[in-house]
């Protein structure tokens, strides 16, 4: 693809991304269904799918050459949010990229976080105050990436904490600086606190296209029953109240990948260009993905909301993943701030 390709709003992938997409949504097909999801919901983690996951090579794939990885873009990384989010696949994937990256350009990556053997995770919600915090794989994580005041501190636990129980079902748990077993100070300053900042957009813009994923599914499911039920003679998916609810899903699906990948494009590109549209994709789709998941319940009536649909395992996840990184208010004053000052400088 040309460098400036998506910059035009030319949205169109090659024939590797299509080819990258195409292994993955396989690999989720055969691996993941919905049984899977639900098997997990304990624990909030599918310790063999991890593995699976991992020797696809999607851990290493988000890495640089130079670690022992494969280099793949941020673009690259969006697609395959996708697929974990259209089957809610419960992997720590985004978390575990995002502290490996972060972690990488701290220089101080280790082997078992490049290949996945060990989990990493990370702060999303960044609430740099004293105390525990609510870490969104922190259960299942051998290392945890927080700030600590002026400090990015990297924390290991020789026991792993509790899960806490959480509508987005995530192996999330409360994590205390002062209680890890180790206590490392990575990097300090205004540059690690940018590199942070990063991690943080790349977070929101990859669970922004796992909510584009999760929605499209979402769509699906409602669009398949709308087609088989029939009142008056006629399919309910040709009824307005059905009809125009599900081509808003289909804007919702378009408009948010759209955004996610261009947000991509520039964050890998010219990451001061347009810092606001990573967090503009996450806000985006943290409002609407639960909207589209709530009408897809709603399309399937008492279905819906039975235990053996999956359209409420969509809808619980739907509001659940994106408040991991708190109430997303505040990333939509971080775009306003971003745009303020952009504002100024002009």
């Amino acid at each position: 693809m040309d460098r400036y390709e998506l910059r035009k709003l030319d949205y169109s992938l090659s024939p590797d991304h299509h080819a990258l997409q195409a292994a993955y949504r396989e690999f989720f097909t055969a691996h993941c269904p919905i049984s899977v999801v639900r098997a997990a919901e304990g624990p909030g983690f599918d310790k063999s799918l991890w593995e699976r996951l991992c020797g696809m090579g999607a851990t290493t794939m988000a890495l640089s050459e130079s670690v022992g990885g494969d280099g793949a873009t941020l673009v690259d990384l969006t697609l395959v949010a996708e697929e974990i989010g259209r089957v809610l696949a419960p992997v720590p994937w985004i978390d575990h990229v995002c502290a490996a990256r972060l972690l990488e350009r701290f220089g101080v990556l280790e082997a078992d976080i490049v290949s996945g053997r060990q989990l990493a995770g990370f702060d999303p919600a960044q609430a740099n105050m004293p105390g525990a915090r609510l870490i969104p794989s922190g259960s299942v994580a051998e290392h945890i990436l927080m700030r600590d005041g002026e400090d990015i501190v990297w924390l290991t636990y020789g026991i792993r904490p509790a899960k806490v129980e959480n509508i987005g079902r995530l192996p999330m748990a409360w994590i205390d600086p002062d209680a890890a077993d180790t206590r490392t100070v990575v990097a300090s300053g205004s540059v690690a606190r940018a590199e942070y900042q990063r991690a943080l957009d790349e977070w929101r813009l990859l669970t922004a296209a796992a909510l584009v994923g999760l929605v499209e599914a979402t769509m699906t499911i409602a669009a398949e029953f709308a087609k088989t039920r029939f009142t008056l003679g006629v399919p309910i998916a040709s009824l307005q109240a059905i009809s125009h609810p599900l081509a808003n899903m289909a804007i919702v699906v378009q408009s948010g990948r759209n955004l996610a990948r261009r947000a991509a494009w520039f964050l890998d590109n010219e990451p001061d260009e347009r810092a606001e549209l990573a967090p503009a994709a996450f806000v985006f789709m943290a409002d609407e993905a639960p909207r589209a998941a709530t009408m897809a319940v709603h399309i399937q009536g008492g279905l819906g909301v039975s235990d053996e649909a999956a359209a409420p395992a969509y809808l619980v996840r739907a509001r659940g993943w994106a408040l991991a990184a708190g109430d997303s208010g505040a990333t939509a004053t971080r775009i306003g701030e971003i745009l303020a000052a952009r504002e100024k400088v002009s």
